[in-house]
């Protein structure tokens, strides 16, 4: 009988395992920034960073900006690009990128979503959890599995924070996600933290924060707060609230 073997997670820039609880110990005493500059010495050119250029994308990612500008270089910056975000992303996108100095590396599905559609049908409209897990998987997941192996990533930071949804509430600073590390800087952050933080640093608004978005991915699966389904409990029409990139696995995969 041939027994499975656990999966190994990624050494540190040394080739070192990297010891969990004690590296926990330590992060959860640093500031984001430290934390970012602990994982940059850790993990090195493994490093990278991911964004979805949502509501509060800028915070992250002029954290990760001054840091790269402290140490001289410029740490890869991540965006899964599912081909349905609105078109004000798009433009938030641009004008982040003409104000921080970011190292942009765009995931996207190889099926387009013409033919994705054809293919499929307009997955996020049929009221099926599984069908928008396909949705998930094929234009999400499966895109930035690919970009972190092909930067050869061992450990990748978010913006994820815990008050967003449940499974954020469980979270770690530091966790095991699909056979990666994954760091958590703004898991401790309220929304105040990310106002005060980006009116500190004059940082612009995502265009579609001024019409009630206080979560914002695809245009056909998010819209503005109603006053009764905030935040991302409004997303994938209350089907889900994770699009399962900060899951440790979807249907089967990884750990």
């Amino acid at each position: 009988m041939v027994i499975a073997q656990a999966p190994t997670l990624p050494t540190d820039r040394n080739g070192q395992v990297v010891s969990l609880e004690p590296s926990r110990r330590c992060l959860v005493g640093l500031s984001p920034l430290e934390q970012l500059a602990w994982a940059l010495d850790m993990f090195g050119d493994g490093f990278a960073i991911t964004t979805s250029f949502g509501i509060q994308s800028a915070v992250l990612l002029h954290m990760v900006s001054a840091l790269g500008q402290q140490r001289h270089l410029r740490v890869p910056v991540i965006w899964v690009d599912t081909g349905y975000l609105p078109a004000e992303t798009y433009l938030y996108a641009e004008q982040l990128l003409g104000l921080l100095s970011i190292d942009l590396h765009v995931a996207q599905a190889s099926l387009s979503p013409a033919r994705m559609e054809a293919l499929h049908g307009r997955l996020w409209e049929t009221g099926r959890v599984e069908d928008m897990e396909t949705y998930h998987r094929i234009r999400k997941v499966e895109p930035l599995d690919q970009a972190l192996q092909q930067l050869a990533v061992a450990c990748w930071a978010s913006g994820v924070r815990g008050s967003q949804t449940e499974h954020r509430r469980g979270m770690d600073v530091l966790d095991a996600v699909r056979n990666r590390w994954a760091l958590r800087p703004l898991l401790q952050w309220s929304n105040r933290d990310v106002y005060y933080y980006m009116e500190k640093h004059q940082l612009p608004q995502h265009p579609l924060f001024a019409q009630g978005y206080s979560s914002v991915g695809d245009w056909h699966s998010s819209g503005p707060d109603d006053g009764s389904s905030p935040g991302r409990s409004s997303r994938f029409g209350g089907l889900q609230q994770e699009c399962g990139i900060h899951l440790p696995g979807l249907m089967g995969e990884g750990i």
